[in-house]
């Protein structure tokens, strides 16, 4: 397996959350994490869909692309999925990273 640097940068609402990172040894891809205040949690009705923030920017290197993938616990207890999946992010974007989920569920 080869290796690849990612530049990222924290934005200020993203302070303190954790970086992209693999929560196991053996995970296929990386967490993200919601850069969305405790107190003011986004709710996605049944059937509606929202961008939720991460905090971050990165440059990733030409030639390369990173994607955005539910996930399937997500996905089967609650309906929640990523809308675009799998989103891509390419080599010359620069805005902060989004993941644009979709209520499939029955409940907020």
């Amino acid at each position: 397996m080869s290796t690849v640097s990612i530049k990222v940068m924290r934005l200020p609402h993203g302070a303190g959350l954790p970086l992209p990172c693999y929560q196991t040894a053996l995970a296929a891809g990386l967490d993200l994490h919601a850069a969305v205040p405790a107190d003011a949690p986004v709710v996605i009705a049944p059937g509606d869909f929202a961008s939720i923030p991460t905090g971050i920017v990165m440059a990733l290197p030409p030639g390369t692309e990173a994607q955005v993938r539910p996930r399937s616990g997500l996905a089967a207890r609650h309906g929640i999925t990523v809308l675009n999946a799998p989103g891509t992010i390419d080599a010359d974007y620069r805005g902060e990273v989004g993941v644009l989920l979709i209520n499939h569920g029955r409940k907020p």
